[in-house]
Protein backbone atom coordinates (compact mmCIF):
# COMPACT_ATOMS: atom_id res chain seq x y z
CA UNK A 1 0.00 0.00 0.00
CA UNK A 2 0.93 3.29 -0.23
CA UNK A 3 2.94 4.21 2.52
CA UNK A 4 3.22 7.62 4.42
CA UNK A 5 5.53 7.18 7.50
CA UNK A 6 6.09 11.08 7.69
CA UNK A 7 2.30 11.83 7.94
CA UNK A 8 1.86 8.68 10.03
CA UNK A 9 4.59 10.09 12.74
CA UNK A 10 3.19 13.54 12.77
CA UNK A 11 -0.60 12.56 13.38
CA UNK A 12 0.27 10.06 16.06
CA UNK A 13 1.97 12.35 17.73
CA UNK A 14 -0.06 15.43 17.58
CA UNK A 15 -1.45 16.58 20.98
CA UNK A 16 -3.41 19.39 19.41
CA UNK A 17 -6.00 18.11 17.70
CA UNK A 18 -8.14 16.96 20.44
CA UNK A 19 -10.07 14.14 22.55
CA UNK A 20 -11.90 12.96 19.29
CA UNK A 21 -9.04 13.01 16.94
CA UNK A 22 -6.56 11.86 19.36
CA UNK A 23 -8.89 8.98 19.57
CA UNK A 24 -9.04 7.93 16.01
CA UNK A 25 -4.96 8.48 15.27
CA UNK A 26 -4.76 6.40 18.72
CA UNK A 27 -5.10 3.21 16.32
CA UNK A 28 -2.26 4.65 13.68
CA UNK A 29 0.02 1.81 12.84
CA UNK A 30 3.52 1.97 13.99
CA UNK A 31 5.30 0.12 11.23
CA UNK A 32 4.46 -0.98 7.87
CA UNK A 33 0.50 -2.21 7.17
CA UNK A 34 1.28 -6.07 7.03
CA UNK A 35 -0.73 -6.85 4.18
CA UNK A 36 -3.11 -10.64 4.39
CA UNK A 37 -1.24 -14.08 3.79
CA UNK A 38 -1.77 -14.26 -0.42
CA UNK A 39 -4.36 -17.20 -1.06
CA UNK A 40 -2.76 -20.13 -2.63
CA UNK A 41 -3.76 -20.23 -6.61
CA UNK A 42 -7.12 -21.98 -7.48
CA UNK A 43 -6.02 -25.11 -9.73
CA UNK A 44 -7.18 -25.46 -13.30
CA UNK A 45 -9.22 -21.72 -13.59
CA UNK A 46 -9.70 -22.08 -17.16
CA UNK A 47 -12.14 -24.84 -16.48
CA UNK A 48 -14.27 -22.68 -14.20
CA UNK A 49 -16.64 -20.64 -16.02
CA UNK A 50 -17.96 -17.28 -15.41
CA UNK A 51 -15.44 -17.48 -12.11
CA UNK A 52 -12.10 -15.30 -13.68
CA UNK A 53 -13.56 -12.26 -15.46
CA UNK A 54 -10.41 -11.20 -16.99
CA UNK A 55 -10.18 -14.35 -19.10
CA UNK A 56 -13.09 -15.53 -19.63
CA UNK A 57 -15.93 -12.46 -20.05
CA UNK A 58 -18.68 -13.01 -21.81
CA UNK A 59 -19.49 -9.29 -22.24
CA UNK A 60 -15.73 -8.62 -23.21
CA UNK A 61 -14.69 -4.61 -23.82
CA UNK A 62 -14.73 -3.34 -27.29
CA UNK A 63 -12.75 0.23 -26.01
CA UNK A 64 -10.23 1.26 -28.40
CA UNK A 65 -8.01 4.32 -27.78
CA UNK A 66 -8.77 6.81 -30.24
CA UNK A 67 -6.27 7.89 -32.87
CA UNK A 68 -4.28 11.13 -31.75
CA UNK A 69 -0.92 12.52 -32.50
CA UNK A 70 1.65 13.24 -30.21
CA UNK A 71 1.34 16.04 -27.40
CA UNK A 72 3.56 17.87 -25.45
CA UNK A 73 1.90 20.04 -22.28
CA UNK A 74 4.42 22.49 -21.88
CA UNK A 75 4.82 25.62 -19.37
CA UNK A 76 2.75 23.67 -16.54
CA UNK A 77 2.57 23.51 -12.94
CA UNK A 78 2.45 19.66 -12.47
CA UNK A 79 1.12 17.34 -9.77
CA UNK A 80 1.78 13.49 -11.11
CA UNK A 81 0.24 12.15 -8.37
CA UNK A 82 3.90 10.28 -8.11
CA UNK A 83 5.74 13.00 -6.83
CA UNK A 84 6.32 16.01 -5.40
CA UNK A 85 5.01 18.63 -7.46
CA UNK A 86 6.43 20.21 -10.82
CA UNK A 87 6.75 24.12 -11.81
CA UNK A 88 6.77 24.98 -15.24
CA UNK A 89 6.94 21.26 -16.46
CA UNK A 90 5.90 19.51 -19.83
CA UNK A 91 3.78 16.06 -19.79
CA UNK A 92 4.48 14.51 -23.16
CA UNK A 93 1.63 12.07 -24.62
CA UNK A 94 2.47 9.96 -27.57
CA UNK A 95 0.60 6.71 -28.24
CA UNK A 96 -1.35 6.60 -25.94
CA UNK A 97 0.86 6.90 -22.88
CA UNK A 98 2.43 9.09 -21.07
CA UNK A 99 5.84 9.82 -23.11
CA UNK A 100 8.02 11.92 -20.74
CA UNK A 101 7.33 14.37 -17.65
CA UNK A 102 9.86 16.89 -16.16
CA UNK A 103 10.90 20.40 -16.30
CA UNK A 104 13.65 19.65 -18.73
CA UNK A 105 11.74 17.70 -21.07
CA UNK A 106 12.02 18.78 -24.56
CA UNK A 107 8.86 18.61 -26.71
CA UNK A 108 9.09 15.83 -29.44
CA UNK A 109 9.47 16.27 -32.82
CA UNK A 110 5.80 16.84 -34.81
CA UNK A 111 3.88 17.56 -31.56
CA UNK A 112 0.90 19.37 -30.95
CA UNK A 113 2.38 22.09 -28.30
CA UNK A 114 -0.27 23.06 -25.76
CA UNK A 115 0.92 26.06 -23.90
CA UNK A 116 -0.31 25.59 -20.34
CA UNK A 117 1.33 29.41 -19.20
CA UNK A 118 1.12 28.35 -15.74
CA UNK A 119 -1.63 26.13 -15.96
CA UNK A 120 -2.16 23.31 -13.65
CA UNK A 121 -1.67 19.99 -14.74
CA UNK A 122 -2.99 16.65 -12.67
CA UNK A 123 -3.48 12.97 -14.59
CA UNK A 124 -7.27 12.31 -15.20
CA UNK A 125 -9.74 12.48 -12.35
CA UNK A 126 -10.67 8.94 -11.02
CA UNK A 127 -14.38 7.79 -9.16
CA UNK A 128 -14.36 4.88 -7.34
CA UNK A 129 -17.96 5.05 -6.27
CA UNK A 130 -20.54 6.37 -9.59
CA UNK A 131 -23.49 5.09 -10.18
CA UNK A 132 -23.80 7.26 -13.55
CA UNK A 133 -25.89 4.91 -16.50
CA UNK A 134 -27.58 2.85 -13.67
CA UNK A 135 -29.27 5.62 -11.71
CA UNK A 136 -31.22 8.87 -12.83
CA UNK A 137 -29.53 11.99 -13.72
CA UNK A 138 -30.75 15.11 -13.09
CA UNK A 139 -33.46 16.13 -15.39
CA UNK A 140 -33.51 12.14 -16.93
CA UNK A 141 -36.65 10.85 -15.16
CA UNK A 142 -38.37 7.17 -15.04
CA UNK A 143 -34.44 5.92 -15.52
CA UNK A 144 -33.67 3.66 -12.56
CA UNK A 145 -31.82 0.24 -12.65
CA UNK A 146 -29.71 0.33 -10.52
CA UNK A 147 -31.07 -1.49 -7.37
CA UNK A 148 -32.03 -5.41 -7.67
CA UNK A 149 -34.33 -4.77 -4.20
CA UNK A 150 -36.09 -7.47 -4.12
CA UNK A 151 -33.62 -9.88 -2.35
CA UNK A 152 -30.61 -9.34 -0.13
CA UNK A 153 -28.38 -11.76 -1.96
CA UNK A 154 -28.16 -10.63 -5.29
CA UNK A 155 -24.51 -11.25 -6.60
CA UNK A 156 -25.68 -12.72 -9.79
CA UNK A 157 -26.32 -9.51 -11.69
CA UNK A 158 -24.03 -7.41 -12.87
CA UNK A 159 -24.33 -3.09 -13.10
CA UNK A 160 -23.20 -3.23 -17.13
CA UNK A 161 -26.43 -4.72 -18.21
CA UNK A 162 -28.02 -1.61 -16.60
CA UNK A 163 -25.63 0.82 -18.11
CA UNK A 164 -27.12 3.04 -20.25
CA UNK A 165 -23.56 5.11 -22.16
CA UNK A 166 -26.47 8.18 -23.15
CA UNK A 167 -26.25 9.45 -19.73
CA UNK A 168 -26.03 13.05 -20.37
CA UNK A 169 -24.02 12.84 -16.82
CA UNK A 170 -20.99 11.50 -18.32
CA UNK A 171 -20.34 14.11 -20.59
CA UNK A 172 -20.85 16.30 -17.22
CA UNK A 173 -18.15 13.90 -15.51
CA UNK A 174 -15.86 14.68 -18.57
CA UNK A 175 -16.54 18.36 -18.57
CA UNK A 176 -15.02 17.45 -14.61
CA UNK A 177 -12.07 16.04 -15.79
CA UNK A 178 -13.38 12.77 -14.86
CA UNK A 179 -11.48 9.55 -17.56
CA UNK A 180 -11.67 6.34 -15.44
CA UNK A 181 -14.92 5.20 -12.58
CA UNK A 182 -16.18 2.31 -11.35
CA UNK A 183 -19.76 2.13 -11.86
CA UNK A 184 -21.68 -0.23 -9.15
CA UNK A 185 -24.69 -1.43 -8.18
CA UNK A 186 -26.82 0.06 -5.58
CA UNK A 187 -26.67 -0.39 -1.20
CA UNK A 188 -30.50 -2.35 -0.93
CA UNK A 189 -28.72 -5.59 -0.48
CA UNK A 190 -26.50 -7.81 1.76
CA UNK A 191 -24.52 -8.59 -1.86
CA UNK A 192 -25.65 -6.25 -4.80
CA UNK A 193 -23.92 -7.48 -7.83
CA UNK A 194 -20.94 -6.67 -9.80
CA UNK A 195 -19.10 -3.19 -10.35
CA UNK A 196 -18.01 -2.41 -14.22
CA UNK A 197 -15.03 0.29 -14.71
CA UNK A 198 -15.43 2.32 -17.67
CA UNK A 199 -13.20 4.71 -19.50
CA UNK A 200 -15.28 7.97 -19.71
CA UNK A 201 -15.67 8.40 -23.48
CA UNK A 202 -18.52 8.46 -25.50
CA UNK A 203 -19.86 5.58 -26.57
CA UNK A 204 -22.92 3.54 -27.50
CA UNK A 205 -22.44 0.41 -26.01
CA UNK A 206 -21.25 -0.26 -22.50
CA UNK A 207 -18.70 -2.71 -24.19
CA UNK A 208 -17.03 0.33 -25.82
CA UNK A 209 -16.87 2.08 -22.57
CA UNK A 210 -15.28 -0.34 -20.79
CA UNK A 211 -11.83 -0.41 -19.22
CA UNK A 212 -9.66 -3.15 -20.71
CA UNK A 213 -8.44 -5.64 -18.38
CA UNK A 214 -9.85 -4.02 -15.30
CA UNK A 215 -11.12 -6.72 -12.72
CA UNK A 216 -14.70 -6.96 -11.72
CA UNK A 217 -15.44 -5.75 -8.03
CA UNK A 218 -18.45 -7.12 -5.76
CA UNK A 219 -20.60 -4.66 -4.20
CA UNK A 220 -21.75 -5.78 -0.86
CA UNK A 221 -23.65 -3.01 1.91
CA UNK A 222 -23.93 -3.32 5.76
CA UNK A 223 -25.79 -1.27 7.96
CA UNK A 224 -29.47 0.46 7.52
CA UNK A 225 -30.29 -0.32 4.05
CA UNK A 226 -30.16 -3.99 3.73
CA UNK A 227 -31.93 -4.71 7.50
CA UNK A 228 -34.16 -1.52 6.61
CA UNK A 229 -35.32 -2.57 3.23
CA UNK A 230 -36.17 -6.24 3.97
CA UNK A 231 -36.84 -5.70 7.72
CA UNK A 232 -40.08 -3.84 7.26
CA UNK A 233 -40.99 -6.22 4.40
CA UNK A 234 -40.80 -8.94 7.24
CA UNK A 235 -38.15 -10.85 6.24
CA UNK A 236 -33.89 -10.73 7.09
CA UNK A 237 -32.11 -8.90 7.16
CA UNK A 238 -34.17 -7.11 10.01
CA UNK A 239 -31.27 -6.41 12.27
CA UNK A 240 -27.13 -6.02 12.03
CA UNK A 241 -26.83 -9.03 13.38
CA UNK A 242 -28.98 -10.42 10.86
CA UNK A 243 -26.82 -8.58 8.30
CA UNK A 244 -23.80 -10.61 9.01
CA UNK A 245 -25.38 -14.12 9.46
CA UNK A 246 -26.53 -13.68 5.92
CA UNK A 247 -23.22 -12.27 4.80
CA UNK A 248 -22.03 -15.86 6.38
CA UNK A 249 -23.85 -17.93 5.26
CA UNK A 250 -23.47 -17.20 1.72
CA UNK A 251 -19.58 -17.42 1.79
CA UNK A 252 -20.34 -21.15 2.78
CA UNK A 253 -22.16 -21.74 -0.10
CA UNK A 254 -19.44 -20.47 -2.06
CA UNK A 255 -16.76 -21.66 -0.77
CA UNK A 256 -18.76 -25.15 -1.47
CA UNK A 257 -19.67 -23.98 -4.99
CA UNK A 258 -16.01 -23.81 -5.31
CA UNK A 259 -14.83 -26.78 -4.03
CA UNK A 260 -16.48 -28.60 -6.52
CA UNK A 261 -15.57 -26.92 -9.31
CA UNK A 262 -11.78 -27.38 -8.02
CA UNK A 263 -12.59 -30.82 -7.35
CA UNK A 264 -13.98 -31.05 -11.22
CA UNK A 265 -10.85 -29.09 -12.60
CA UNK A 266 -8.52 -31.25 -10.75
CA UNK A 267 -10.59 -34.92 -11.95
CA UNK A 268 -10.53 -32.96 -15.88
CA UNK A 269 -6.72 -33.01 -15.06
CA UNK A 270 -6.10 -36.14 -14.26
CA UNK A 271 -8.40 -37.08 -18.03
CA UNK A 272 -11.01 -38.59 -15.69
CA UNK A 273 -13.65 -36.55 -16.84
CA UNK A 274 -17.27 -36.33 -15.86
CA UNK A 275 -20.00 -33.72 -16.03
CA UNK A 276 -19.23 -30.00 -14.64
CA UNK A 277 -21.00 -28.76 -11.60
CA UNK A 278 -24.19 -27.10 -12.34
CA UNK A 279 -23.27 -23.40 -12.88
CA UNK A 280 -24.73 -20.52 -10.77
CA UNK A 281 -24.20 -17.13 -11.44
CA UNK A 282 -23.92 -15.44 -8.10
CA UNK A 283 -22.04 -18.20 -6.66
CA UNK A 284 -19.42 -17.02 -9.85
CA UNK A 285 -19.48 -13.63 -8.56
CA UNK A 286 -18.76 -15.33 -4.74
CA UNK A 287 -16.41 -17.84 -5.50
CA UNK A 288 -14.71 -15.17 -7.50
CA UNK A 289 -13.84 -13.40 -4.53
CA UNK A 290 -12.88 -16.31 -2.71
CA UNK A 291 -10.04 -16.91 -5.38
CA UNK A 292 -9.13 -13.95 -5.34
CA UNK A 293 -10.29 -12.71 -9.20
CA UNK A 294 -13.10 -10.17 -7.85
CA UNK A 295 -12.40 -7.07 -5.36
CA UNK A 296 -15.02 -6.27 -2.49
CA UNK A 297 -16.35 -2.98 -2.54
CA UNK A 298 -18.38 -2.89 0.92
CA UNK A 299 -20.55 0.23 1.24
CA UNK A 300 -20.41 0.31 5.12
CA UNK A 301 -20.72 3.83 7.34
CA UNK A 302 -19.92 2.71 11.12
CA UNK A 303 -16.59 1.61 12.85
CA UNK A 304 -17.83 -1.07 14.69
CA UNK A 305 -19.73 -2.39 11.35
CA UNK A 306 -16.35 -2.01 9.35
CA UNK A 307 -14.45 -3.82 11.96
CA UNK A 308 -17.02 -6.65 12.09
CA UNK A 309 -16.68 -6.93 8.16
CA UNK A 310 -12.84 -7.33 8.25
CA UNK A 311 -13.48 -10.27 10.33
CA UNK A 312 -15.82 -12.03 8.01
CA UNK A 313 -12.94 -10.91 5.35
CA UNK A 314 -10.97 -12.91 7.23
CA UNK A 315 -12.91 -16.07 8.19
CA UNK A 316 -13.34 -16.74 4.70
CA UNK A 317 -9.95 -15.97 3.07
CA UNK A 318 -10.74 -12.44 1.27
CA UNK A 319 -9.22 -9.09 1.69
CA UNK A 320 -11.91 -5.98 1.15
CA UNK A 321 -10.29 -3.70 -1.36
CA UNK A 322 -12.23 -0.39 0.21
CA UNK A 323 -14.88 0.77 2.78
CA UNK A 324 -17.45 3.04 0.93
CA UNK A 325 -18.65 6.17 2.32
CA UNK A 326 -17.19 4.69 5.66
CA UNK A 327 -17.77 8.21 7.38
CA UNK A 328 -16.87 6.78 10.78
CA UNK A 329 -13.43 5.19 9.39
CA UNK A 330 -11.34 7.78 11.43
CA UNK A 331 -12.30 5.60 14.47
CA UNK A 332 -10.16 2.90 13.27
CA UNK A 333 -7.76 3.95 11.01
CA UNK A 334 -5.27 1.81 12.39
CA UNK A 335 -7.17 -1.14 11.94
CA UNK A 336 -7.69 -0.09 8.17
CA UNK A 337 -3.87 0.41 8.06
CA UNK A 338 -2.68 -2.89 9.37
CA UNK A 339 -5.17 -4.32 7.15
CA UNK A 340 -4.85 -2.73 3.50
CA UNK A 341 -8.09 -1.52 3.04
CA UNK A 342 -8.40 1.79 1.21
CA UNK A 343 -11.51 4.06 2.14
CA UNK A 344 -13.51 6.20 -0.29
CA UNK A 345 -15.46 8.95 1.32
CA UNK A 346 -17.06 12.33 0.80
CA UNK A 347 -15.43 15.55 1.83
CA UNK A 348 -18.12 16.83 3.76
CA UNK A 349 -21.76 14.95 3.32
CA UNK A 350 -22.91 13.08 6.88
CA UNK A 351 -25.59 13.27 9.03
CA UNK A 352 -28.46 12.69 6.77
CA UNK A 353 -28.97 9.57 8.51
CA UNK A 354 -28.48 7.52 12.02
CA UNK A 355 -25.57 5.54 10.64
CA UNK A 356 -24.09 9.02 9.28
CA UNK A 357 -24.38 11.35 12.22
CA UNK A 358 -20.74 10.68 13.52
CA UNK A 359 -19.30 11.96 9.97
CA UNK A 360 -16.37 14.56 10.20
CA UNK A 361 -15.00 16.81 7.26
CA UNK A 362 -11.35 15.76 9.27
CA UNK A 363 -12.02 12.04 8.06
CA UNK A 364 -10.12 11.75 5.06
CA UNK A 365 -6.67 13.56 6.59
CA UNK A 366 -7.19 11.14 9.64
CA UNK A 367 -6.81 8.77 7.48
CA UNK A 368 -4.31 9.55 4.82
CA UNK A 369 -2.09 10.82 8.00
CA UNK A 370 -2.59 7.20 9.22
CA UNK A 371 -1.27 5.47 6.24
CA UNK A 372 -4.53 4.15 4.51
CA UNK A 373 -5.29 4.70 0.62
CA UNK A 374 -7.82 7.27 1.07
CA UNK A 375 -10.27 8.52 -2.20
CA UNK A 376 -12.53 11.11 -2.55
CA UNK A 377 -15.71 9.54 -4.16
CA UNK A 378 -18.97 11.14 -5.59
CA UNK A 379 -22.24 8.81 -5.00
CA UNK A 380 -23.80 11.53 -6.95
CA UNK A 381 -23.97 12.76 -10.34
CA UNK A 382 -23.37 16.31 -9.15
CA UNK A 383 -20.55 15.61 -6.65
CA UNK A 384 -18.39 14.04 -9.71
CA UNK A 385 -18.03 17.37 -11.56
CA UNK A 386 -16.01 18.39 -8.98
CA UNK A 387 -14.47 15.44 -6.82
CA UNK A 388 -11.13 18.33 -7.56
CA UNK A 389 -13.02 20.58 -5.16
CA UNK A 390 -14.55 17.90 -2.76
CA UNK A 391 -10.62 17.03 -2.49
CA UNK A 392 -10.06 20.71 -1.82
CA UNK A 393 -12.58 20.75 1.11
CA UNK A 394 -11.14 17.75 2.62
CA UNK A 395 -7.49 18.47 2.79
CA UNK A 396 -8.25 22.19 4.42
CA UNK A 397 -10.50 20.64 6.76
CA UNK A 398 -7.21 18.31 7.33
CA UNK A 399 -5.20 21.66 7.51
CA UNK A 400 -7.39 22.57 10.52
CA UNK A 401 -7.17 19.75 12.33
CA UNK A 402 -3.17 20.43 12.50
CA UNK A 403 -2.46 17.59 9.75
CA UNK A 404 0.65 18.67 7.39
CA UNK A 405 -0.52 17.07 4.24
CA UNK A 406 0.46 19.32 1.03
CA UNK A 407 -1.27 19.29 -2.84
CA UNK A 408 1.33 16.41 -3.90
CA UNK A 409 -0.05 13.84 -1.56
CA UNK A 410 -3.49 15.07 -1.37
CA UNK A 411 -4.24 14.64 -5.20
CA UNK A 412 -4.05 11.43 -5.06
CA UNK A 413 -7.62 11.16 -3.35
CA UNK A 414 -9.01 11.96 -6.43
CA UNK A 415 -6.39 9.73 -9.08
CA UNK A 416 -3.75 7.45 -7.96
CA UNK A 417 -5.89 6.02 -5.21
CA UNK A 418 -9.48 5.81 -6.50
CA UNK A 419 -7.58 3.52 -9.02
CA UNK A 420 -5.94 1.46 -6.96
CA UNK A 421 -9.49 0.63 -5.51
CA UNK A 422 -10.10 -0.13 -9.22
CA UNK A 423 -7.34 -2.42 -9.44
CA UNK A 424 -5.75 -0.25 -11.83
CA UNK A 425 -3.08 1.65 -10.55
CA UNK A 426 -0.44 -0.02 -12.79
CA UNK A 427 -1.88 1.52 -15.76
CA UNK A 428 -3.42 4.79 -14.69
CA UNK A 429 -4.12 7.31 -11.70
CA UNK A 430 -0.32 9.06 -11.89
CA UNK A 431 1.82 11.11 -14.46
CA UNK A 432 4.41 8.25 -15.00
CA UNK A 433 6.08 7.00 -18.26
CA UNK A 434 4.46 4.21 -19.84
CA UNK A 435 1.05 4.30 -18.12
CA UNK A 436 -2.62 5.81 -19.54
CA UNK A 437 -1.91 9.08 -20.98
CA UNK A 438 -5.62 10.46 -18.96
CA UNK A 439 -4.71 13.58 -18.53
CA UNK A 440 -6.30 17.02 -17.22
CA UNK A 441 -5.47 20.60 -17.80
CA UNK A 442 -6.99 22.71 -15.45
CA UNK A 443 -7.16 27.24 -15.27
CA UNK A 444 -5.63 27.06 -11.94
CA UNK A 445 -5.06 25.36 -9.13
CA UNK A 446 -7.19 22.08 -8.84
CA UNK A 447 -7.58 22.59 -5.49
CA UNK A 448 -8.50 25.81 -6.01
CA UNK A 449 -12.91 26.80 -6.31
CA UNK A 450 -11.87 28.56 -9.38
CA UNK A 451 -10.10 25.74 -11.41
CA UNK A 452 -12.30 24.71 -14.43
CA UNK A 453 -11.39 21.71 -16.53
CA UNK A 454 -9.60 23.19 -19.55
CA UNK A 455 -8.70 19.82 -21.91
CA UNK A 456 -9.34 16.13 -20.88
CA UNK A 457 -7.24 13.32 -22.51
CA UNK A 458 -8.16 10.21 -22.43
CA UNK A 459 -5.18 7.42 -23.67
CA UNK A 460 -3.99 10.85 -25.41
CA UNK A 461 -7.12 11.50 -27.37
CA UNK A 462 -8.88 15.03 -26.33
CA UNK A 463 -12.48 14.44 -25.57
CA UNK A 464 -13.23 17.55 -24.31
CA UNK A 465 -11.87 21.33 -24.74
CA UNK A 466 -13.18 24.16 -22.00
CA UNK A 467 -12.51 26.65 -25.15
CA UNK A 468 -14.09 24.52 -28.17
CA UNK A 469 -17.76 22.86 -28.70
CA UNK A 470 -17.15 20.69 -31.35
CA UNK A 471 -15.04 19.13 -28.53
CA UNK A 472 -17.87 19.17 -26.16
CA UNK A 473 -19.81 15.55 -26.55
CA UNK A 474 -23.21 16.07 -26.10
CA UNK A 475 -25.77 13.18 -25.69
CA UNK A 476 -28.18 11.97 -28.38
CA UNK A 477 -30.63 11.68 -25.68
CA UNK A 478 -30.48 15.82 -25.22
CA UNK A 479 -30.58 16.38 -29.02
CA UNK A 480 -33.77 18.09 -29.38
CA UNK A 481 -34.78 18.63 -25.35
CA UNK A 482 -34.87 22.03 -24.13
CA UNK A 483 -32.65 23.81 -22.07
CA UNK A 484 -32.48 22.64 -18.68
CA UNK A 485 -33.74 18.74 -19.89
CA UNK A 486 -37.06 17.16 -20.35
CA UNK A 487 -40.03 18.90 -21.28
Amino acid sequence: MLNLPLFRLRACSNTALGGLFALALAGCATGAPKPPPAAAPAPAASLRPGLDPRGADPFPSTYRPAAARPVAIVGANILTAAGPEILGGTVVLSEGKILAVGRDVAPPTGAEIVQANGMWVTPGVIDAHSHLGVFPSPGVAGHADGNENIDPVTPHVWAEHSVWPQDPAFDRARAGGVTTLMILPGSANLFGGRSVTLKNVPAVTVQAMKFPGAPYGLKMACGENPKGRYGSRGRAPATRMGNVAGVRRQWIEAADYAKRWDAYARRSSRGEGGDPPKRDLGLDTLSGVLNGELSVQNHCYRADEMALMVDVGKEFGYRIAAFHHAVEAYKIAGLLAENDVCVATWAGRWGFKMEALDGIEENAGLLAAAGVCVAIHSDDAGIIQRLNLESSVALSAARRAGLDIDEAEAVKWFTLNPARILGVADRTGSLEPGKMADVVLWSANPFSVYAVAKKVFVDGALVYDDDDPARQHRSDFELGQPAGGQP
